[in-house]
């Protein structure tokens, strides 16, 4: 029941921020150019996440890791909130944005003049928004954190002058914390009168998760080259337990066995993904780059919850996302062989269908990012890049119900949300 709804929002977290709950922040230098880089740029080790055929470009062995801090703010402003029965939802407005710290870890060698190995480390999916315990929306998220980390060997094959192959091997891990209130209150005809809590821990400790990427590039020539990627779908088995606070005015509630402690079980599909790159240098001083991102989010049309308690019974939550396209397009100023200048601008396109199925834990919407970056190399093996980004997102309306298998706890949530995102990227790169 109370699942449903907050682990619709964060199970699935997979490229954000990117649409949906995806995070896409996979390097300092791509994030100078809102990511427009792609697979076709080939700047530095980060490059075989993004298409893993593109390590090709790289020589001798490069090594990359990176830091992203990530500042979002969403500011809700009730505008109508109502309990089952029609009645006002007590409680202030909150901000949710929780900032967050992404790392990043690459490695690629060359072997001979045509094989290339890799390995990236890297957090591909992870969100965190908290709001204040008595918020009007505290019946639909409180906490949230979710943390994936996803492990990723590839190898790349160098065919010809033009032509480069390459696929890898994903192995990913996913931690979650979801809390709300309950209402016990509504369940005894006085709406907010008595609140509870649950605390949803899980993770797929037992049951590792694994998928694949594959991508070719394509060299036309010294100046110009494109990338064509595919990263595969990923299935989280995740178990945990639901852990119940019950005030006391609500024991003959309990009685019958409803709302105490229980293990639970979701299986979630994370969307798969494709992104086609262009690269172009017109001389030794500017690079222009494009890239385009699809995201197969229709995949997630509702989650459902499974307790191991007999009595509870499954929450089903319908979603309704849909596929999601990002357009990106940026350009290097290169002021010598050591200092380069960055910048991009990107449309993300919203995964969430409209309000109605928008969720508090990630008030996805339309957004636009604007990036500026720099690079500068201290010598032949040591470099440096640094990378900023202003995401601008479109006013959020929301009027989600949470649904409920008793009706006295289907609250509406009616208002919007003002959000906008800061991140500040960097890292050291190294070639030897």
């Amino acid at each position: 029941m109370l699942l449903s709804a907050s682990a619709a929002a964060l199970l699935l977290a997979t490229y954000a921020q990117g649409a949906g709950f995806a995070l896409i922040e996979n390097s300092a230098s791509g994030m100078g150019s809102a990511f427009a880089s792609g697979g076709a740029a080939g700047e530095d080790a980060s490059t075989m996440w993004f298409n893993p055929a593109s390590m090709t470009l790289l020589k001798g062995h490069n090594m990359m890791m990176g830091l992203h801090y990530v500042a979002p703010q969403d500011d809700f402003s009730n505008q109508g909130s109502t309990n089952a029965d029609g009645t006002p939802l007590s409680g202030p407005n909150s901000e949710g944005g929780k900032p967050a710290v992404i790392p990043n870890f690459y490695y690629t060698g060359q072997v001979s003049d045509t094989l290339f190995l890799g390995l990236g480390v890297t957090v591909p999916f992870g969100m965190g928004t908290e709001y204040d315990d008595n918020w009007v929306g505290r019946y639909h998220a409180v906490n949230t954190e979710l943390m994936t980390i996803n492990i990723n060997p590839a190898i790349a094959y160098k065919i010809n002058d033009q032509w480069s192959i390459g696929g890898g091997l994903n192995i990913q891990y996913v931690d979650l914390t979801l809390t709300s209130a309950i209402d016990f209150g509504a369940l005894a005809g006085a709406p907010g009168a008595a609140d509870g809590f649950a605390d949803l821990q899980a993770d797929n400790a037992d049951d590792i998760s694994f998928g694949w990427n594959i991508g070719v590039l394509f060299e036309l020539s010294k100046s110009t080259r494109f990338s064509l990627a595919y990263r595969s779908s990923i299935t989280h088995d995740a178990k945990g337990n639901a852990d119940f606070t019950v005030p006391s005015s609500a024991a003959p509630i309990v009685s019958t066995g409803v709302f105490t402690d229980s293990g639970l079980y979701a299986s979630v599909e994370l969307p798969a993904s494709a992104s086609l790159s262009a690269f172009h240098s017109f001389n030794e001083s500017f690079d222009l780059m494009a890239d385009v991102l699809w995201t197969n989010w229709s995949v997630f049309d509702e989650l459902r919850i499974h307790y191991d308690n007999p009595v509870q019974p499954d929450s089903v939550t319908t979603e309704n996302y849909e596929d999601q396209w990002r357009f990106a397009l940026g350009g290097n100023y290169h002021v010598n062989k050591d200092l380069t200048f960055r910048t991009g601008v990107a449309y993300d396109q919203k995964a969430v269908e409209d309000k109605y199925h928008r969720t508090a834990r990630i008030p996805d919407n339309d957004r636009t990012w604007l990036s500026l970056g720099m690079g500068y190399r201290f010598s032949e093996m040591i470099g440096m890049d640094l990378g900023y980004s202003h995401i601008f997102v479109d006013t959020t309306p929301i009027e989600n119900i949470y649904e409920s298998s008793q009706e006295a706890l289907n609250h509406t949530l009616k208002g919007e949300f003002e959000a906008s995102v800061d991140i500040f990227s960097a890292q050291l790169t190294l070639k030897f």
